[in-house]
This record gives C-alpha cells, structure tokens and sequence, in this order.
C-alpha cells in the first residue's frame, strides 16, 4: 500500500517504537520464518551471538544491537530469506553480489574461511566494488549465516514510509554492518576488509 501523505511527526514516532519494539523481540531462524509476516514489506534486524561478534572482528556486542538491519519494498521473504541468505537457485551470479550484508560478512571472515572476491558476474566483470564470492564461498557463505544469524521482521505494508523508519530505527541501534545512513565505530574497518575483497575481484582472472 502507497501512501502521497506526509507523515506526522506523531505517527513517525509511534511507528518508530512499534518498529523498535517489535525488531527488539524474539529473533528466529532465518530458515523458518513467519509466513505471514514474512508475505509482506517491512524491516528486518539480523542478529548475531557475542561470540558470533568475535568470529566477525567486531569485539564484545556493546547492547543488544543487532548485526544489520534493512528494508524490504516487496517481501521481506523475497528479499532477506532468498536473497540474503542465499536460498535462491544460483545462477550466473553470485546472490553475495547482489547483498551488502553478505558482501560485509564475507569480508569480515575472509581470513578465517578463505574467502576471495570475484566479478559478481564472471561472464561480465566489472562493478567490482559489489564483488561476488565462487560458488563453493558463497554455499559456506550461507550455511554459516543460517548457523549463526536471527532474524527479526516487522512487517509494514506502507511501501512509502519505509525509508524513513528504517532511517530512523538505524540512528536508534546503530548497527555494525550498516554502511548507509548510519556512521558506526565499525565502519571503517567493514569498509577496509570489503575494499580487500573488492581488489581481488578487479585482480580476478578466470581459470
């Protein structure tokens, strides 16, 4: 549902702490989610354990913030489940090519499981600032996210008021691996380890 009305301060306040309440809340598996939440827009919140932290470099969690938190404008199933987490058949693209917080995670762990960056696309290299990972990576990639991430949704079939709460829960929870509409004391180090994969997809060649 769209909506061309300027939203009140009033209501822009009552979604943020329905939106906060409700992304705070119990976290499930990023495998078996709600299908009637999951069926609609909304945000989303990924978190992760203290020691899910520590694998990733961050250090101790400073709160109970989430790891990452986005929007989805069709279905947070089509856009967090399939594409995130990398439930969708694979084509000729990589599906971390195509997600930041993919892209953010292989970066991180790339010294630990080995990660190297590729052309998100081998066929057609270039954009390699949304480098991909081979197949095998991004298989690791996922089953070490549906072991270690919760996910979170609030569902929120206004379309047009998305941004601006997601621009607004961001501020509040500030999580890691934003990059966006967010500045976070992890974010130079995010941006540094992706710049390093970034660099091996421009230095890639096929085999």
């Amino acid at each position: 549902m769209a909506s061309d009305r300027p939203m009140s301060s009033a209501r822009r306040s009552t979604l943020l702490s329905c939106a906060l309440a409700t992304l705070h809340g119990p976290a499930g598996s990023i495998s078996k989610l709600d299908a009637d939440q999951a069926s609609h827009p909304g945000l989303y919140a990924c978190y992760g354990s203290a020691a899910t932290w520590k694998q990733l470099g961050l250090g101790n969690p400073p709160d109970a913030r989430p790891l990452y938190v986005g929007k989805a404008e069709n279905t947070l199933a089509s856009r967090d489940v399939e594409g995130h987490v990398g439930l969708r058949e694979r084509g000729v693209q990589s599906p971390t090519g195509s997600s930041t917080l993919r892209r953010s995670l292989a970066a991180l762990l790339a010294g630990e499981r080995g990660y190297r960056g590729m052309p998100r696309n081998p066929d057609k290299p270039g954009y390699f600032s949304n480098y991909g990972l081979c197949e095998d990576h991004d298989d690791d990639l996922s089953a070490w996210m549906e072991a270690r991430l919760r996910l979170a949704l609030w569902p929120h079939d206004v379309v047009a008021e998305l941004d601006t709460i997601e621009t607004d829960v961001l501020g509040q929870l500030r999580p890691p691996l934003n990059l966006d509409k967010v500045v976070t004391p992890w974010r130079d180090q995010v941006k540094t380890a992706r710049k390093l994969l970034a660099a091996d997809a421009r230095g890639w060649k096929p085999s």
